[in-house]
């Protein structure tokens, strides 16, 4: 399966423990800037679910920084603000990039199910059930191996996601594109708002320290990595609309 150092991979690898009799975390690694302290959190994360039935992480290559060039996403200059939206964070070519090594990956290794957490709320044309169900008909034909595409979590919204993963570790799972030092969320890009009101939405307490911005005024910044709320913690209301 798919997996980041976010929130939905980080349920989803649970779930999918739960419905498989092995499950194999494939990490895409394509030259982004956040990638060196997603792999850190997800290295923790996955330890923390201590399951016989969980394979080693693995990770294949693809490079897009060729592509990008001086994208934020490369150099880290100017990311998506906090009120940004999701349309902002948009990676051309991505999906594609993703699920054509991903699935080759799995063909050699008979590995019959690529499962991916893409919520309902995803905005992107390389993450449409029309794509999906193209994607799937060409790696099937291109690979020649019975591969389905699972997006289990298609139909739901990120704050449901967090409901499903009560009692997990998500203090130790990742969502910032402008991480700081120590590798904190810097609470000032929209990938940070979109944690921040999921959080809210779903009515659980948000354990994650932001080094700054919004971010940091929406959570309690008593809060450090790993360490729990203190009872009665409260956090203002977002003002970001839900997408």
């Amino acid at each position: 399966m798919l997996v980041s150092g976010g929130l939905d991979s980080a349920v989803l690898v649970r779930d999918a423990l739960r419905s498989f009799r092995s499950v194999q975390p494939l990490y895409v690694r394509a030259g982004l800037r956040w990638e060196p302290t997603e792999v850190r959190a997800l290295r923790s994360y996955l330890r923390s679910l201590r399951s016989a039935r969980l394979r080693p992480l693995a990770f294949v290559d693809v490079p897009m920084t060729d592509l990008y060039g001086d994208h934020w996403s490369t150099s880290g200059r100017h990311p998506p603000g906090y009120h940004a939206g999701d349309a902002s964070v948009y990676l051309p070519g991505r999906n594609i990039a993703l699920f054509s090594k991903a699935a080759t990956f799995c063909a050699l290794r008979r590995i019959p199910v690529l499962i991916s957490g893409i919520l309902s709320a995803n905005p992107f044309p390389d993450g449409s059930v029309a794509f999906l169900r193209a994607m799937e008909r060409a790696l099937r034909a291109g690979l020649g191996a019975p591969l389905t595409i699972s997006t289990p979590y298609r139909s739901l919204k990120k704050h449901q996601v967090i409901r499903r993963g009560r009692g997990l570790r998500l203090e130790r799972t990742f969502s910032c594109i402008n991480p700081g030092r120590g590798g904190r969320h810097c609470g000032d890009c929209c990938k940070c708002a979109e944690r921040v009101e999921a959080f809210r939405r779903a009515g659980i307490r948000d354990p994650t320290f932001y080094a700054g911005g919004p971010g940091a005024l929406e959570a309690p910044r008593s809060v450090r990595p790993g360490s729990a709320l203190k009872p009665g913690s409260r956090r203002r209301r977002t003002t970001r609309a839900a997408p």
